[in-house]
């Protein structure tokens, strides 16, 4: 197995050139939580699991640092590293009906807090706007905050929610030379080509894959309780695949 050290540097030199994808795995066999319900200690023992499940750098959908306090999202990050993961990304939605973003001060200052806590680290940092997803703002805000994150600290940069390719790439624009993900997470869209032509560093699909396996569960149980036939089964595995995949 890679050291820490090994995946983390090879995880920031990913984000140099060229284009790569995060398939966003959900666990090492399963989906076990709704996303947004999961506890810190659920998580960061979660991350450590797929860590420790493989030798390519794991990157943690950290949410909002399970804290609004910079302090404790710094301390909170500070556990995450120490899980060994390669990067972290910290959101600013707040998870509040009234106010579902952080004040763009406070959101800044908790990126500040985040990447003080990972220094000595090399954990690549991820600022996340939320601005378009929540419906509160418009690109032109949400690249404010993505500039403001970029100059807090981050190293790179991501605001889920745009799919076009204008919208995409005045993001990319906008903090470059710092490298941004965008999220595919469907078909009809961009592709790994568009991503890279547009100037992304890396492409994650959210998820896509999760929604994808439970589409066949949910059509193949479907079909065998309404029809008592199996021919979505046909679109399995094969057991020799799952044998090559999760052979050691």
């Amino acid at each position: 197995m890679k050291s820490i050290e090994e995946k983390r540097a090879e995880f920031r030199k990913l984000h140099e050139s060229g284009c790569f994808a995060i398939p966003n795995p959900w666990d090492i066999g399963t989906a076990k939580y709704l996303d947004g319900s999961v506890t810190r200690d659920d998580m960061l023992a979660h991350i450590k699991e797929l860590v420790e499940a493989t030798d390519i750098p794991v990157n943690a959908d950290f949410e909002n640092g399970y804290a609004d306090d910079p302090n404790w999202v710094a301390e909170n990050a500070r556990l995450c590293a120490d899980t060994g993961v390669a990067g972290l990304s910290i959101e600013d939605a707040a998870d509040r009906k009234e106010s579902p973003l952080y004040d763009v001060d406070l959101a800044v200052e908790r990126i500040h807090a985040v990447r003080e806590a990972l220094h000595g680290t090399n954990v690549l940092l991820v600022g996340r706007a939320e601005g378009f997803l929540v419906g509160r703002e418009k690109i032109d805000n949400v690249i404010k905050r993505l500039i403001a994150y970029s100059e807090a600290g981050a190293d790179c940069l991501y605001a889920p929610g745009f799919k076009d390719r204008d919208s995409n790439k005045a993001i990319i624009e906008a903090v470059a030379p710092k490298p941004v993900n965008l999220l595919i997470g469907g078909p009809g869209g961009l592709t790994m080509r568009d991503a890279a032509e547009l100037g992304a560093r890396r492409v994650s699909v959210g998820g896509a894959f999760a929604r994808a396996g439970w589409g066949g569960f949910i059509r193949s149980a479907k079909e065998l309780m309404e029809k008592g036939t199996f021919d979505e089964l046909a679109h399995a595995a094969s057991y020799a695949e799952l044998q090559k995949l999760f052979s050691p």
